[in-house]
């Protein structure tokens, strides 16, 4: 993903539920595939997205808690 330093909360969010339906999405894949090769790639394929979803939710976790700040009276 390009340059997540200026990725405003809607944008995160919006990443992050992409990244969360492609994991299922693997998932889904896993249950059904067949062969070392099949589940090997697609067990790095949902590590590498778990990995990114981390760092997104990380990001995104501080920007939620100050949109709260900001909007309290």
């Amino acid at each position: 993903m390009s340059n997540q330093s200026s990725l405003s909360l809607a944008e995160l969010n919006y990443r992050i539920a992409i990244l969360q339906d492609n994991i299922r999405q693997l998932v889904e894949q896993a249950a059904g595939a067949s062969g070392g090769q099949n589940e090997e790639r697609i067990a790095a394929r949902i590590d590498q997205q778990n990995e990114e979803l981390e760092k997104l939710t990380r990001r995104a976790t501080p920007c939620q808690k100050n949109r709260f700040r900001v909007m309290q009276p």
